[in-house]
């Protein structure tokens, strides 16, 4: 009897709406149409370096409504990884070790034909150097920042994207009631698309991305503009990786180890005091969204691009285009080498159109 082929998925650091559907698609396609055998790793490729290993076999029934969710049914993981796994010294402290090899004998053993990895770029980054190891890997990109330039758009930005803007849309109305400021903060890291496009949507007065780093003066001429009055209002969608001219983001350094990124966080606030400063009458309250934005269910556009990938990261095994990544090419779903995908971060262009509509609207990039 022909054993089955089998194939493991993986999904790597922060999760975000629409891994499932992946899963659900990679499944569907894998077993319904070429009768393979799917494994997935617990959390990231940690499933696979545990003792005893934890795997979890993903058939149709395992898989069966699961795109509706959010989050991922293996689990995900952004701290150590098997090229820095974490390891516990006789002293207390902490160490990485280089475990890569290791992980390659273990899916060798498991009679593991070829990897799927999901995650944004430091997954990606992994998935390149397993590579480049022997190993046979497909990527699949995913991150709501939308930081990943080799694709028009990843998984899970629009559903942040709708998380922020319906906050946008929350606020204006409390806002309006009160005469005050308020500060929506947004992720993105180092990019400023959720912010851009929540200010867009949303109507938002002000936007500050960490692309255009703010004058607090440009910023304070709007407010005054708003105020002059004696009756209105503000919203401001501060990105959190946002910083002014001349100055740095706020940020600390994480205690965990294994996680290297900084932790952003706090901009919104730093910005209400610099305002307080400047114009005590004010009245301004700051909101968080944090990781609200990555939970809950993925909205349809979301369930269909992640469903889209995981169907062509298929297509990529039978092809044996090893090393590729999938990526979006609106309409169509294209692959090229994984060492590009990841050559280039994507950053909003000063001259990108969405920025050029903000100006149109009359919205203060703090510039």
């Amino acid at each position: 009897m022909t054993r089955r082929k089998r194939i493991l998925v993986a999904t790597g650091g922060g999760d975000c709406p629409g891994l499932n559907a992946v899963l659900r698609a990679i499944v569907k396609k894998a077993t319904g149409q070429y009768n393979w055998e799917v494994l997935g790793s617990i959390d990231a490729f940690n499933g696979v370096l545990s003792e005893p290993m934890q795997l979890k076999v993903l058939d149709l029934p395992t898989v069966s409504g699961i795109h509706v969710r959010g989050g991922t049914i293996i689990g995900t993981t952004n701290r150590g990884g098997p090229f820095r796994w974490p390891v516990r010294r006789s002293d207390g402290t902490w160490g990485a070790e280089d475990r890569s090899d290791e992980l390659i004998r273990r899916l060798q053993y498991q009679g593991i034909e070829a990897v799927i990895n999901i995650g944004g770029d430091g997954s990606q980054r992994i998935s390149q150097a397993l590579f480049e190891k022997g190993l046979n890997i497909i990527g699949v990109p995913k991150t709501i920042d939308n930081d990943l330039s080799a694709t028009d758009f990843t998984f899970g930005y629009q559903t942040a994207l709708e998380v922020a803007t319906d906050a946008v849309d929350k606020l204006v109305t409390t806002a309006e009631s009160h005469n005050r400021m308020m500060v929506l903060e947004v992720m993105g890291r180092d990019a400023g698309w959720i912010a851009l496009g929540a200010a867009i949507a949303g109507g938002a007065d002000i936007v500050l991305i960490p692309e255009i780093p703010y004058s607090i003066e440009s910023v304070m001429r709007k407010i005054d503009d708003r105020f002059r009055s004696g009756r209105g209002f503000v919203i401001l969608v501060v990105a959190e990786g946002a910083m002014p001219a001349g100055g740095d983001v706020v940020a600390t350094q994480s205690e965990e180890f294994g996680y290297h990124n900084r932790m952003l966080g706090g901009v919104g606030r730093f910005l209400v005091g610099q305002v307080k400063q400047l114009m005590p009458e004010v009245e301004a309250r700051v909101t968080v969204l944090g990781h609200l934005q990555r939970g809950g269910s993925p909205c349809a556009f979301d369930r269909i691009l992640a469903t889209q990938f995981g169907v062509a990261a298929v297509d990529l095994i039978t092809e044996q285009k090893f090393g590729y990544m999938v990526a979006s090419d609106y309409p169509r779903i294209v692959a090229l080498p994984i060492k590009e995908a990841i050559a280039s971060y994507h950053y909003v262009e000063h001259d990108h159109p969405l920025v050029h509509t903000a100006r149109g609207l009359g919205i203060c990039l703090g510039d």
